[in-house]
């Protein structure tokens, strides 16, 4: 140590003014400035990865001379850089929360590796073997810290963690991780072998009563200096950062129950000693508060593990058995569910149980029902009844569940629906407020039933009668007399012709024609319940030919038994359904989010399929709101869609159109690395749309380097050749001939024809420009490649494809030729300002000989490059071709004066052609009053010898003054002359816009 000290104090006194030619971190460690960087509000780079880059520099491996991997060499800066890493995490207070969060396993594995060496804890030895009431308090606590950070560490890898999958393999970064992986795990491996040692360790911590001292920054120093400088202060009791002894148990006592816990899922009575710790832990936080200098414990986690503990354990003490939710797990279990009603029954008073979890007990008792127990059908009624009454009287909705419940009611039911709503209020000290709920919930209850013997229990119950006063308990009557002609509670003698009933058949088609209008979920229900109290014969869900729900739905739909919710799940999903097509997605939401609930409660199955529909809802939902202008849509959402590629639920009907928007989305909103590196195999193999957005993001994500990006591009290439492709068989007649030729669909390919290219939704829902223009772009060369093609299209990248195609006669041309008409014109309502996209229209236009519609997008694709023409049109818009075809549709539209001005715009002028136009005399266009926009000479003096020739004075002299002015005097310097040039080109090609736009 004493020479590394005279080399540090030698290397500081002579140290540079100005920065070394060496990375960050060693002048850092040269200069002596990192207290000074940590003392920053915001360090950058923060302190963890600090820790990160001295240990990685610190054990990077040597090479000798014969090109030999040695092991880090332990030299004097390797010695520092360890040193420096151990700093840092004094800075941090050794706090295993911040550490875990930040660093890996093999990186903290390291970090404390390296504390227990400088604070003298011998190697080799068993931490278990050693008394450490007997060390020095700074190794003592050293040692804590290790097993207390291995108790975590195994208790943390027992939790289930999502699976990252790597996308196209990359040799060096899969090697890394790869290597990383392993080391995880190997030590890992050792940890758990030396579990129990540790948990020893620990509990042996927890029978010391003294102050133990952690390293900080300045102890560190001390021990980095001679022994002789050190007069050993590190050693004693007041060296380094204070943890008193209550925090030290405080924490144990938790990590110690954590591992307990854990262990308890293969060993129940380990639950016990869990237990004790976690009450221990609690003690101690109610003693000294929760914070402290060194740690802090989250106490909503260690509230889960009591209540847990409380469940698991079998505990006769009187707080486990005043535990409701130990009683109800209890009562679960064994089956004992008379009893399971009375705790709903007591808990309607305490209301201590929250809603969420008494809806999942309700929920697992239907699905228990569902399995064949008929016998559960009882109780879940109790349990609703319970539930229903609690929601009432917190004010909450009532839940559709108990109306369903209810449409058959009894005697019995009534019974026990009165019982629940006595226990569940005490009229003495209950508010007024509480009162008008349960009278309300009353109230309704009556106008729902029919039976006037029922409505009788109810309303002859005390307490209704206590609710409820006379009169309105005499407007109640009469509202139910006028709902139904069934119910007459009128003693007049003779029946007035007002009181004589409509026919059933009337009031069906009334209620009939509501069902169609309404979008309100709940108006739905309430319409349904009344047509089928009046007839069991109809099936509602057939009323209107415009509800549609695709066939994968309907067939689960059908199949449900009870008429009444196959109606109600139907016609909300066929409402929902076209509300959103019509994108009216606020009431779409309401009508998915009401069938989710309903189809919750008894169909996992449909639950999924209203979960997948919404998604695709909210997909829509952004696109059409806040994605318009360019706003990122939430990482929740990002993650569902991730979730729903990736799921892999059995028997659950899908419908393909999701997938694709799924798909567009991710690619829409440059989600490439997910879909290049971590989208997992088995869902590129079996799923096409995965695959094909794979193969897009990765030729997006190499572009726009051709040469980088033609593997990727070579291998969408042939997906989508392979998909265009088709098989021609041959049919012989009776007579041995070829009489037929059929084209059939490819099997090759990884979806068929006219997923892809009939109206695809994958491809007319993508809307990042750069996904757009390549596959835009590929479709474009597709087409190009046919041998009868004359007039190629152009397009952006179209050089990254191939440029031909092995068996020409497989590709169905034709569906190519439309998929590109159709594409380029759903681009240009993305963005109709894209000059590539308007040039790529205007050459379909070109080689479909619409002329006129071509020179429209030609000059419409320099006008918004230029800003009208007031700048220059860039080359790579108006190329020669370009140009060359302008020229051609002025040509045979007659425009031959336009014909020999465009003939200036070529890098070459083409007199030849500009000549020939100019000797035509049957010309459409303004012929001489274009002659300002003449900025080549040798045009305007052939000009000037034609009208000569042909006795044409007055347009000789046009020429010539159009000649004369002294812009175009050859004498003038360049830039004068291409100016003039570039004025002449402004006006003309603004003049044609005017005439073409």
């Amino acid at each position: 140590m004493s020479a590394e000290a005279a080399d540090r104090e030698a290397a500081t006194s002579s140290r540079p003014c100005t920065p070394p030619q060496t990375s960050w971190f060693e002048f850092l460690l040269e200069e002596g400035l990192l207290e000074q960087h940590l003392q920053k509000p915001s360090p950058d780079p923060p302190p963890v990865q600090l820790i990160i880059q001295f240990l990685e520099q610190a054990s990077k491996p040597s090479v000798n001379e014969q090109n030999q991997v040695q092991p880090p060499p332990d030299n004097k800066r390797n010695r520092i850089l360890k040193l420096l890493a151990l700093k840092v995490a004094a800075h941090l207070k050794w706090d295993l929360d911040v550490l875990e969060k930040s660093l890996s396993v093999p990186v903290l594995n390291m970090l404390l590796n390296e504390l227990l060496c400088i604070s003298k804890v011998p190697p080799g030895t068993k931490h278990v073997d050693v008394d450490l009431s007997s060390l020095p308090p700074t190794t003592a606590m050293a040692i804590l810290l290790y097993n207390r950070w291995a108790i975590r560490t195994i208790v943390q890898s027992s939790f289930p963690v999502k699976q990252v999958k790597p996308g196209p393999p990359q040799l060096n970064v899969m090697t890394q991780m790869q290597q990383e992986k392993e080391l995880t795990e190997n030590i890992l491996k050792v940890l758990k072998e030396q579990a129990a040692d540790s948990i020893l360790v620990l509990e042996g911590a927890l029978k010391l009563n003294k102050d133990l001292y952690v390293h900080t920054i300045r102890t560190l120093d001390l021990l980095a200096m001679e022994p002789g400088m050190v007069n050993g202060e590190t050693e004693s009791s007041t060296a380094g950062l204070k943890i008193s002894a209550e925090e030290i148990q405080c924490q144990v006592c938790y990590d110690l129950g954590a591992i307990y816990f854990q262990q308890g899922a293969t060993n129940a009575a380990v639950h016990e000693n869990a237990k004790e710790k976690f009450l221990k832990t609690k003690e101690l936080i109610a003693k000294n508060g929760s914070s402290s200098l060194h740690f802090t414990i989250d106490e909503e986690r260690l509230a889960g593990y009591c209540q847990a503990c409380g469940v698991l354990t079998s505990s006769d003490d009187a707080s486990q058995q005043a535990t409701p939710y130990s009683q109800i797990h209890s009562c679960m279990k064994s089956g004992n569910y008379q009893d399971l009603v009375k705790i709903f029954l007591e808990d309607n008073v305490t209301l201590s149980l929250p809603v969420q979890f008494r809806q999942s007990v309700l929920r697992e008792l239907f699905q228990k029902a569902q399995q064949g127990n008929d016998a559960l059908d009882e109780v879940c009624f109790k349990v609703c009844v319970c539930n229903t009454v609690c929601d009432v009287l917190q004010g909450q909705t009532i839940d559709i569940q108990f109306c369903l419940l209810f449409l058959k009611p009894s005697k019995e039911k009534i019974d026990f629906l009165l019982e629940v709503c006595s226990r569940s209020i005490n009229l003495e000290n209950a508010s007024e407020a509480l009162k008008r709920k349960m009278a309300a919930f009353l109230k309704n209850v009556c106008l729902g039933l029919e039976d006037l013997q029922l409505v009788f229990m109810i309303s002859s119950h005390e307490l209704f009668i206590k609710l409820l006063k006379d009169d309105e308990r005499k407007l109640l009557i009469d509202q139910m007399r006028k709902r139904s002609p069934r119910i007459n509670l009128c003693t007049k003698p003779v029946t007035s012709f007002y009181d004589i009933p409509a026919s059933a058949s009337v009031n069906i088609g009334q209620l009939e024609h509501q069902l169609i209008l309404s979008v309100d979920p709940w108006r739905i229900r309430q319409i349904l319940i009344e047509l089928h109290g009046m007839t069991s014969e109809r099936q509602f869900w057939t009323v209107s030919n415009k509800w549609e729900v695709p066939n994968v739905y309907s067939n689960v739909i059908l199949g449900i038994k009870d008429n009444l919710t196959r109606d109600l799940v139907y016609i909300l999903m066929a409402k929902g359904l076209h509300c959103c097509a019509i994108k009216d997605f606020v009431h779409a939401k309401q009508l998915f989010a009401a069938c989710l609930e309903l189809v919750t409660e008894f169909s996992p199955k449909l639950r999924q399929v209203m979960l997948n529909e919404m998604l695709l809802l909210d997909i829509y939902t952004h696109e059409a709101g806040p994605g318009v202008s360019g706003e990122r849509p939430p990482s929740d959402l990002i993650s569902r869609v991730r979730g729903y590629l990736e799921m892999r639920v059995p028997d659950i009907p899908l419908r393909q159109v999701i997938a694709e928007e799924c798909v567009a989305f991710l690619l829409n909103w440059r989600e490439n690395e997910y879909l290049t590196m971590q989208v997992p195999l088995p869902l590129v193999q079996t799923n096409p749309y995965v695959k094909l957005g794979q193969l897009l993001a990765a030729t997006c994500k190499e572009l726009p380097g051709p040469k980088e990006s033609r593997r990727t591009a070579k291998d969408l290439w042939e997906v989508v050749v392979q998909i265009c492709s088709v098989s021609n068989q041959h049919k012989r007649g009776n007579d041995g001939r070829v009489s037929l030729i059929k084209h059939r669909e490819s099997t090759l390919g990884i979806m068929y024809r006219f997923l892809l290219l009939n109206g695809s939704t994958i491809l007319f829902s993508l809307q990042e420009p750069l996904v757009l223009t390549t596959i835009l772009s590929l479709f474009v060369k597709l087409h190009n490649v046919r041998e009868d093609i004359v007039n190629d299209i152009a397009a952006e990248h179209i050089s990254i494809w191939p440029s031909s195609i092995p068996n020409l006669q497989s590709v169905d041309f034709e569906a190519v030729a439309v998929t590109v008409k159709e594409l380029v014109s759903y681009a240009l309502t993305i963005n109709a300002n894209n000059h590539f996209w308007l040039i790529i229209q205007a050459d379909i236009y070109f080689a479909t000989n619409q002329y006129s519609a071509a020179l429209h997008y030609y000059l419409q694709a320099g006008a918004v490059c230029s800003d009208f023409f007031n700048k220059m049109v860039p080359p790579d818009v108006y190329t020669d071709q370009v140009i060359k075809r302008m020229i051609k549709c002025c040509s045979l539209l007659n425009c031959h004066t336009q014909v020999a001005i465009l003939c200036q715009f070529l890098r070459e002028v083409d007199y030849k052609t500009a000549f020939k136009a100019l000797q035509e005399q049957n010309s459409h266009d303004a012929m001489d009053s274009y002659y300002e926009y003449i900025w080549d000479v040798t045009i305007l003096e052939y000009l000037t010898y034609l009208h000569h020739k042909r006795g044409e004075t007055d347009k000789r002299q046009i020429a010539i003054k159009a000649i004369g002015q002294t812009e175009l005097n050859a004498s003038n310097p360049e830039e004068v002359l291409q100016l003039a040039a570039q004025r002449r080109k402004k006006k003309f090609l603004q003049a044609m816009a005017k005439l073409y736009f």
